[in-house]
């Protein structure tokens, strides 16, 4: 069973917003609102990935420059 939350002083043009795109998505605000606080918190934030990635250069003393990357970029898109 999940937690209740309250938002308050949303603005009432956001309210609107978020009503219409939860009515386009055949979803009540609720579900609409659930929907996106799930997947918002199912992927990693820019700052943790950017951690992730410094903790591994540190770990493993492997650092890749940009023209290395952008050129495995390149080959894959042959």
């Amino acid at each position: 069973m999940g937690v209740a939350i309250t938002v308050r002083d949303v603005p009432d043009k956001v309210r609107d917003e978020l009503a219409a795109r939860a009515a386009r998505a055949g979803m009540s605000l609720q579900e609409y609102l659930r929907s996106m606080l799930i997947q918002s918190v199912s992927r990693p934030t820019v700052d943790d990935l950017i951690a992730r990635a410094r903790s591994r250069v540190e770990a493993t003393g492997v650092r890749v420059d940009a023209e290395t990357i952008i050129a495995a970029r390149d080959a894959d898109r042959r």
